[in-house]
């Protein structure tokens, strides 16, 4: 009997090139020939920012650093480290003063998680603002594991223009960063999006990335869940819970539904290319 499993390998090499094309094309057919990029200090920025340099080049990538009062100092060293190894151009804006503005000008006052996607919101605004200054592209970081599950901020991280890394399973995110030569304090630290205070993906999720990738993957290629449970070795309420994530946070990845009333309706049935090439 076949042992069932679940294989998340890519080759980096020709996942790198298919991401680099995706970024020339669709920049180049926008009519821009830049893309701004929210530098975070994680992995998934630093991939994303090194991807976009080798598709477009050094000046047609700018970078923007926007800290606040629960952003990991490491994410600053990390932050430097990714510039100065790759060449990145990038600048620096502490977003602790608009939070704090922000917050309190809300008709309710913010719980930390109401509070982190203010944050994710105004680091948004802030970079299609400088995307329209410059007349560029906002370029997103959010990678398959996180927009499965809804784990991003609607209108947040997830408002860009494109997601080069979107495909990607965190786990295959941390493949195609050894290819790439992402420093390895990089790759090996605790994901976070350091919206509070010690907060931690895996934490956050109750699942390493591992097994939910495992599980993710599970449910895409269709595996039955108990089988699932065995590869993956988590419990099946955990699959359950992963399965209900996905099927609750369908409305963050589709732009707002739309009664149907005419032939064709936007976002439904009025199909668009949306790149040549």
């Amino acid at each position: 009997m076949k042992k069932l499993q679940i294989d998340l390998s890519i080759d980096p090499k020709e996942t790198s090139i298919v991401i680099k094309d995706f970024i020339k094309t669709y920049v180049k057919n926008s009519g821009c020939k830049k893309v701004v990029i929210g530098l975070s200090g994680g992995v998934d920025s630093a991939i994303t920012a090194v991807l976009c340099k080798n598709a477009l080049g050094k000046t047609n990538v700018k970078c923007v650093f926007l800290p606040d009062e629960s952003t990991p100092e490491s994410d600053y060293e990390h932050h430097e480290l990714i510039v100065k190894k790759f060449g990145l151009m990038s600048e620096t804006k502490n977003i602790s003063n608009i939070v704090k503005q922000m917050n309190s000008s809300c008709l309710i006052k913010s719980d930390k998680y109401a509070l982190a996607n203010v944050k994710a919101r105004i680091r948004m605004v802030l970079l299609f603002e400088y995307a329209n200054m410059i007349g560029s592209l906002v370029c997103g970081n959010s990678n398959k594991s996180e927009i499965l599950i809804g784990y991003f901020t609607k209108y947040g991280d997830g408002g860009v223009d494109i997601m080069p890394i979107g495909d990607l399973y965190k786990t295959q995110i941390w493949e195609l960063a050894k290819y790439l030569r992402i420093p390895k304090e990089i790759i090996i630290k605790p994901p976070t999006a350091g919206l509070w205070k010690d907060q931690s993906d895996e934490k956050e999720l109750k699942l390493s990335y591992k097994n939910l990738d495992m599980i993710l993957a599970g449910l895409e290629k269709k595996i039955d869940v108990e089988d699932i449970v065995k590869i993956a070795g988590v419990r099946k309420s955990d699959v359950e819970r992963i399965r209900k994530m996905r099927k609750n946070s369908q409305h963050k990845r589709r732009t707002a539904l739309i009664p149907k009333i005419g032939l064709r309706t936007p976002g439904m049935d009025w199909r668009s290319p949306i790149q040549e090439g």
